[in-house]
This record gives C-alpha cells, structure tokens and sequence, in this order.
C-alpha cells in the first residue's frame, strides 16, 4: 500500500491584504513547487471543524487526524506538557503557558512578552516549587511557551484561565468552573503560583536586561487550557497505519505521541522561521520504507500571521516551498499519496484565527486530478473536492489506499 504524507502549514490560510494587492500570502507567493502539486492533484477547501467555527491549533490537529475534539478534547494542557517531554499522570492537571508582559496595574500589554527567544530560565523557577502540598512540574516550549503541571491529591481540571486573550486586559484570576471543593482547591493553587511567579520573574537578569533594551520583560505567567490526561486509542489500533511525527514545536510532538505516532527529530526542527524545512522534507522521504503514515509540521505562517506580518509570511512560503521539489517526482510516480493542508486561517490583518476554511491538496497514487493549477484559498475554491471537513480526511486518504472498510454488502 502507498504510504501518506500528509502536511500540515500551521495557520497558513489568510485574508486579501492590502499591501500584498488584496491578495493572501499564499496567493501572493511564488511557489512553484506547492502550484505543480495543485495541478498535479486534486484540490478543494477544508473546515478542520466545521463551518463558523473558529478552532484552536489542538482541536483542529485532533479532527484532522480523525479524533473529533466533541469527544476526545480534554484541554491542551497534556498535549502541551507531553510535547514539552513531562511525563503527565492520570491524576496530574496540565496547563498551557505563555510568558507575558503586564504592567504595575496588572494589565496584559503582551500576550508573549515580544515572543521572547527562549522561556528556559524562567520555567526553572518555578519547576519544583511546592504550594499548599501541590508540586509545580515545569518545563520551557517554543519561545515564549511554558508547559505547567499540578501534582498531588485533590485536583481538578474545571478551573478558569488566567490568561485574557486579548491585550489591554487585566490578568484574570482562575475560579472554579463547578461547586466542586477540588476545583475551588485547584483555582487557589493557579493563583497563588501566578502571584509567585510575577514575584521571581520580574527581577530575574534577563528582564532586567530586556527592560534596558527596550524590550517587553517577562514578568507574568499566563496560563489555560486546563485539562487531565485521557486515554486515547492509538493511530495504529484506530487506522492500522504505522505513524510517525516530525515537527519542532511541543503542542503538535504532544499530540502524535498521545496518538501513539513514533516522535522523529530532525536537527534545526526549531517550528520558528529559522527551521530546517529541508531537513523535515528530507526524513519524511527517507521513513516512507518504515512508515504507512508520515505527519509533518511547519509552525511559522501561523506566528507570522499573529504577529501582523503578512509580507513575512508570504516569503516564507516561497522559502519553504522551494523544499517541496523532491516530492514531485514520487507523486508523479504515484509512489505516495501527499497532502498539503492547514489547521486553521489565521488573519495577518486582526492577528488572530478566524473560521475561514483553508485550502487543501491531494496529489500521487490514486488521485482523480481536477483542473486547478495553483495552491490558494481562492483557486482552490474550484476544486474537485469541494467543501470537505477535518474529521473526513483520514477516510479519504485510506480510501485512496484501498483499505477502505465495504458499508453494507
């Protein structure tokens, strides 16, 4: 059977944008290798959830990796922390981090203290902190990320964010979600370890050093996403596919292994714009012997697109397209069956996710071709794929494999 890679662009789809002539970075871009993958395959538009629903990163990996999130979504604290190299407990409660900026009123300024390049000091101080017999396991991600975990009797995961979502907003205090004594117990513990970590971090070195530059300090912990870890029926018990994952940041590694995908590191996998592309392109080419399913993730269009940089984003598409030409031969043999997709569109212009579908291709072993010849959110709209949803896809591509169960007799 042919193996699938499937790719996926964090946040690659987006808006017309006024600089780049109302068009998306991905329309605006010069991508070759990504418009003869178009031309080659069949295209369409996806809806990682379904239509009008604006998905984070985590739910829309789970849909499209055929685990709807109504049922399997517990919060992404666990796939954080398990990406992050935390060994979560059943009765442990994870948490998502960011490092953030506030003000001597409490207020919000930046969400990811100016995306600081490394969160590795300031997870060390509050990694073993023990508050009212709770143990704080922390551990450092991508920039400004910060994997959390509470260890120890009484916990609950229904408690409320601290982190607002929005900048210019007071940092929130967590409450319980329930009547429940163990949530109430477990909002008192996030309080308590926010106020702690705003007394440790703004006097550490690196802010001091940061304040003289002119940069955000990270003085804050935001934190969300509280969840418990669940147990998941593996890719392979769900799929009969031997899975692996390559990817540089922890939520996506967090999220494969929870699947049971086999974790491949690549040197320079790093999910910033600085990332081996061609490294990640390469090993997922060399598994395919080993492999009936091959996941590979690129991180950065979604936090160039947060970060209001719409021509960035676009030159890193032409950036990473120029990767892609290995893969061309193998589809034109029909070796492979290759996907190139997204999570969700991400708006360059009001920095955020939006419910917008993305575009997506198909292309390699038994693919009926349409006619569109370039990769965007508009040419794809007339693809022989039409409007497909998330949860959806991994059918597809088995089907293209042959393996597709018989409905009926």
């Amino acid at each position: 059977m042919k193996p699938i890679i499937l790719v996926i662009f964090d946040g690659l789809g987006d808006r017309p944008i006024k600089v780049l002539n109302f068009q998306t970075p991905l329309e605006a871009a010069k991508k070759p290798n990504l418009d003869k993958l178009a031309e080659l395959g069949i295209t369409g538009l996806l809806h990682t959830i379904e239509r009008g629903v604006r998905p984070g990163s985590d739910v829309a990996h789970l849909s499209i990796l055929g685990y709807n999130p109504k049922f399997y979504y517990a919060g992404r604290g666990p796939f954080e922390a398990s990406g992050y190299g935390i060994k979560v407990q059943e009765s442990d409660v994870a948490f998502r981090g960011n490092l953030a900026t506030i003000d001597e009123n409490f207020i919000v300024i930046d969400r990811r203290a100016g995306r600081i390049e490394s969160s590795e000091a300031f997870a060390e101080l509050i990694d073993g902190l023990e508050i009212d017999g709770i143990k704080i396991i922390a551990k450092a991600g991508l920039n400004h990320r910060v994997a959390v975990v509470l260890r120890g009797k009484n916990l609950s995961d229904k408690v409320s964010d601290t982190d607002p979502h929005i900048i210019n907003q007071p940092l929130k205090k967590s409450y319980s979600l329930t009547e429940d004594d163990n949530s109430k117990f477990t909002a008192s513990i996030v309080n308590k370890l926010t106020e702690k970590a705003y007394r440790l971090f703004k006097k550490h070195p690196i802010n001091k050093e940061r304040e003289r530059k002119g940069l955000p300090p990270a003085n804050s912990l935001l934190l969300r996403g509280a969840g418990k870890m669940s147990k998941y029926e593996s890719f392979l018990e769900k799929y009969n596919l031997k899975a692996a994952c390559i990817a540089g940041a922890g939520l996506y590694k967090g999220i494969a292994k929870i699947l049971g995908m086999e974790i491949i590191e690549v040197e320079g996998a790093t999910g910033k714009t600085n990332t081996n592309i061609e490294g990640k392109i390469k090993k997922a080419i060399d598994l395919l012997p080993a492999y009936d399913f091959i996941f590979v993730h690129i991180k950065a269009t979604d936090s160039l697109s947060e970060d209001g940089k719409p021509i960035e984003k676009k030159l890193f598409i032409e950036k990473a397209d120029q990767f892609f030409t290995p893969l061309i031969s193998l589809v034109q043999n029909r070796e492979i069956i290759l996907t190139v997709t997204s999570d969700h569109s991400t708006a360059s212009d009001i920095k955020i996710h939006t419910a917008d579908e993305v575009p997506i291709l198909v292309a390699g072993f038994g693919v009926r071709t349409d006619k569109v010849n370039k990769f965007g959110e508009r040419s794809c709209q007339d693809g022989g794929l039409g409007h497909i949803e998330g949860a959806n896809l991994i059918d597809f591509l088995i089907n293209l494999r042959g393996e597709t169960k018989l409905y009926g007799n």
